[in-house]
């Protein structure tokens, strides 16, 4: 069985072939390929270009909201009021259980 329709990966070792012969032709054709120290960066004093984001609009001063934060800050420490909890108003059965563990009765409890 052959696997019809599927394309052979190509292996690292074909990879490298094929580049090293791509230096070639180009050092062939009269390329010139510059030593290069290692570690040394490509980036100019090794800072990364970073276009900024630009809509054609001018840049807006910033709003001071510095008091609005506060103010939202002071609200969420405010102690919030307990809230009463739900007191269970169905009656609960309740089993009594006599001195050895054994259960005697039911009994109806209010919540």
């Amino acid at each position: 069985m052959h696997n019809i329709g599927m394309n052979k990966r190509r292996s690292k070792a074909e990879i490298r072939r094929e580049l090293e012969q791509q230096v070639l032709d180009y050092v062939r054709d009269g390329g010139e390929i510059k030593s290069v120290n290692p570690g040394v960066s490509g980036l100019e004093d090794g800072a990364v270009i970073r276009p900024s984001f630009n809509d054609g609009r001018p840049a807006q001063t910033r709003t001071p909201a510095m008091d609005v934060l506060a103010a939202i800050d002071a609200r969420r420490k405010q102690s919030k009021p307990e809230r009463k909890s739900h007191t269970k108003t169905k009656p609960r059965k309740r089993v009594i259980y006599d001195d050895f563990g054994e259960p005697l009765r039911e009994v109806w409890e209010d919540g």
